[in-house]
C-alpha cells in the first residue's frame, strides 16, 4: 500500500479504496463514525434538556390537546435548530481552540503547490432569462484572470443557455459574440429550445454532447464569480485526489446596494464559517454541494449523476428542481468523495435584493426539497447522504411545525390563560430557546473577532457590532415571514400548487406598497389577528409574543423599507452591515464593476421581478 508523509494510503482511480478509509484516503472510516456518534449524542442530549423543558412549562395541570401539539411540533421543528448550534460550535472550536482544524476537516488541502496543473477544465455558466451582460462580463474576467495566471489553454467557456425569452436569447448571443474574443477561441454558446431536466438537464446535456476532452467542469450560475488563484487551487487538489470527485467553495455575498441584501448577506458571512467547518468535521466524504462555484470530476458525474424523472406528475414529480444536494449523494454512491473547502477565497455570489426575491427563491427550494420523499428509499446512499436528503426535507418542515406550535401555545394562553403554565419555567425556556436560535450568529461573532484583524475587515469592531446587532433584528423580523410563506406554500403543494422556474432579479430595485401587499398580505393579517386576541385576553403574555407579532404584523413597511434604494445608499454611505470586500475591493470584482460602468446594464426585466 502506498501512503503520504501522514501515513494516509494513496488511492488512485484504477484502486479500491482501502479498507476502513474513506474513498480517497483521506481519513479512517472509525475516526468519521466516532465524530457523527459525538455529535448525534451532544444533538440528542441537547434536544432532550428542552424537551424536558417545554414538558415541565405546559404540563403543569397534565396535557390538553394544544399541549401535545405544542410538543409534538417541537420534535419536528427543533432538532435542525439544535444541529446548527453545535456545527457553529465545533466549527468554533476549529477555527481557535486548536492548531490543526482544517487539516481536521479538510485533509485535501495539503498539497504540492508547485506542481503545475495538467487537467483540461469546462468553465460552464448557465443562463436562463436574465440579462446577460452582467454575466458574460464576470465569465469575461475569469479567462483574462486564468490567462494571467498562465494557465488559459486548460480552461474552455461553454455559455449553456435555458432561456426561453426571445428578446434575451438575442442579447445573450449577440453580448456573447461581442465577448467571443476574450472568452478563448474554443468558447461555445449553446441555447436548448426545450428545457427538460431545467437546469440538470441542462448540465447533462452539457456532459453528453460537450463532455468528452475534459477531466472537470466548473458549473457557474449567472451571479457567479471565482478568482483565478481560487480556481487554481481546487483544480490542483482535484488531480492530487483522483477518488475526491467534487469540491465545492465557500461562496459568500459580493458587495451589494440593496439594504435588504447588505444585511442579510452580513449575517451569512460573519457566521457561515464556523458553521460549515463544524459541518465538515462530521460530513467528512459525503459534504455539500450547492450547484455552482465547484470542481467536479467530469467522467464519474456524467455516469453516476443521470436523475431520472420522479413517478407522478409536477409539483412533487416529474424533474428533479433542487438537484445538487441528489448529485452529491450519487457521486458519493459512486465511491467518490464529495467535500467542501470550509475558508474564505474568491468564491462568490449576489444575493436576492428584497424580501419578494428571497422568499420567490426560496419557495423553488421548498418545492425541489419536498420531492427528496421519493429519494430516500434509492438503493445504495450511503447513511450520511440519505441522513442530508432527510434534514433537506425538514429544513422546510420545520416552518410549519414552529407556526403550528405558535398557534397552540397562543391559543392556550389566550384560552386559558397562564393558569396552566409553569410562568417561571416559561420564562426560562423563552430565553434558553432564544439564546439556542442565536449561538450560531454570536459564534460566527466571536470568530471574527478573535481572528487577527478580523473586525478591522468590516470597518472595526464597533461597525461591526453595529452591523450585528441590526442583522439580528432582522433576523428576528423576516423569520415568521418567511416560515408563514412556506407553510402557506407547502400547504399549496398538497393541491398541485408549483413554482415557476425562471429568471431571478439581481440589482436592487423599489418594491411598491402594492406588489408588497400583494404578496405580504396574510402574514400582516395573521399578525393582526393574533395581536388582538393576545391584548384582548391575555396581555401579559405580549412582551414574549412581541417578535412574531412584529414581524408579522410589519411585514409589508419591512419588505417595502429593505428595498427601498434609499435606504440602500444610506446604509452603504455609512458603512452598515458592510462586507469585508467594500472595505478592500478585490481585483475582480474591481474590474467587473469597471465593466459595468463603460457599459451600463439595460433597465431591470419586469417579467424577472417577483411579484
Amino acid at each position: 500500500m502506498t501512503t503520504d508523509v501522514h501515513n494516509r494510503p494513496v488511492i488512485g482511480l484504477d484502486q479500491p479504496a482501502e479498507t476502513g478509509w474513506t474513498p480517497a484516503g483521506f481519513q479512517p472510516t472509525a475516526r468519521l463514525a466516532r465524530r457523527r456518534a459525538i455529535v448525534l449524542l451532544l444533538n440528542l442530549a441537547t434536544l432532550a434538556g428542552l424537551f424536558w423543558g417545554l414538558v415541565q412549562v405546559f404540563g403543569a395541570n397534565g396535557f390538553a390537546v394544544s399541549d401535545i401539539i405544542i410538543l409534538v411540533c417541537f420534535l419536528v421543528g427543533a432538532p435542525w435548530t439544535v444541529m446548527g448550534l453545535w456545527n457553529a460550535v465545533i466549527g468554533l472550536w476549529l477555527l481557535h481552540g486548536v492548531r490543526d482544524g482544517l487539516a481536521r476537516t479538510s485533509p485535501f488541502t495539503e498539497i504540492d503547490r508547485t506542481v503545475p496543473i495538467s487537467s483540461r477544465i469546462a468553465l460552464t455558466m448557465f443562463l436562463r432569462n436574465e440579462p446577460p451582460e452582467r454575466s458574460l462580463a464576470k465569465l469575461a474576467e475569469m479567462r483574462r484572470a486564468l490567462e494571467a495566471e498562465g494557465v488559459g489553454e486548460h480552461f474552455d467557456v461553454f455559455v449553456l443557455s435555458d432561456t426561453s425569452d426571445p428578446e434575451i436569447a438575442a442579447a445573450e448571443e449577440a453580448r456573447f459574440e461581442m465577448l467571443r474574443p476574450q472568452l478563448g477561441p474554443r468558447a461555445l454558446y449553446r441555447r436548448r429550445p426545450d428545457n427538460p431536466g431545467f437546469k440538470a438537464g441542462n448540465v447533462q446535456d452539457f456532459l453528453l454532447q460537450h463532455g468528452d476532452g475534459y477531466d472537470f467542469f466548473l458549473p457557474l450560475d449567472t451571479d457567479s464569480l471565482m478568482g483565478a488563484g481560487t480556481i487554481v487551487e481546487m483544480v490542483r487538489m482535484m488531480e492530487a485526489h483522483p477518488r475526491l470527485g467534487l469540491l465545492q467553495s465557500l461562496v459568500v455575498g459580493a458587495p451589494a446596494t440593496s439594504a435588504f441584501a447588505r444585511i442579510f448577506q452580513f449575517g451569512m458571512r460573519a457566521g457561515m464559517r464556523s458553521f460549515t467547518m463544524g459541518a465538515a468535521w462530521w460530513h467528512g466524504d459525503c459534504g455539500p454541494y450547492w450547484g455552482h462555484n465547484a470542481i467536479v470530476r467530469l467522467a464519474p458525474f456524467r455516469q453516476a449523476c443521470r436523475l431520472p424523472r420522479l413517478p407522478g406528475t409536477p409539483p412533487l414529480g416529474g424533474y428533479i428542481l433542487s438537484h445538487d444536494q441528489v448529485e452529491a449523494a450519487l457521486l458519493r454512491r459512486a465511491g467518490y468523495e464529495v467535500r467542501v473547502l470550509p475558508v474564505e477565497t474568491e468564491s462568490w455570489e449576489e444575493n436576492p435584493p428584497t424580501l419578494m426575491d428571497f422568499t420567490k427563491r426560496d419557495l423553488r427550494w421548498c418545492q425541489g426539497n419536498m420531492q427528496y420523499w421519493r429519494i430516500l428509499g434509492w438503493p445504495g446512499l450511503r447513511p450520511m447522504s440519505r441522513f442530508q436528503i432527510f434534514a433537506a426535507i425538514m429544513m422546510y418542515l420545520g416552518a410549519p411545525a414552529w407556526m403550528l406550535m405558535t398557534l397552540a401555545a397562543a391559543s392556550k394562553l389566550v384560552i386559558g390563560g397562564d393558569s396552566g403554565v409553569n410562568v417561571a419555567f416559561a420564562i426560562a425556556m423563552f430565553f434558553i430557546m432564544l439564546a439556542v436560535s442565536f449561538v450560531p450568529k454570536v459564534a460566527g461573532w466571536l470568530d471574527v473577532m478573535l481572528t487577527p484583524g478580523g473586525t478591522r475587515r468590516y470597518g472595526g469592531t464597533a461597525r461591526f457590532l453595529a452591523g450585528g446587532l441590526t442583522e439580528t433584528l432582522f433576523s428576528v423580523l423576516l423569520a415568521p415571514v418567511v416560515a408563514l410563506r412556506v407553510t402557506l406554500f407547502l400547504i399549496g403543494l398538497l393541491f398541485g400548487r408549483s413554482v415557476t422556474w425562471n429568471g431571478q432579479e439581481r440589482d436592487a430595485y423599489r418594491l411598491s406598497w402594492r406588489d408588497a401587499a400583494r404578496g405580504l398580505w396574510p402574514q400582516t393579517l395573521f399578525g393582526l389577528a393574533l395581536a388582538a386576541a393576545i391584548f384582548a385576553l391575555a396581555p401579559s403574555v405580549w412582551p414574549w409574543a412581541a417578535p412574531v407579532l412584529a414581524g408579522m404584523t410589519f411585514a409589508i413597511p419591512f419588505a417595502v423599507l429593505t428595498a427601498s434604494p434609499a435606504v440602500g445608499r444610506f446604509v452603504t454611505r455609512i458603512g452598515l452591515c458592510a462586507i469585508p470586500e467594500e472595505r478592500g475591493l478585490p481585483e475582480p470584482l474591481a474590474r467587473v464593476a469597471a465593466a459595468e460602468a463603460s457599459a451600463p446594464l439595460p433597465s431591470p426585466s419586469a417579467t424577472t421581478r417577483a411579484a
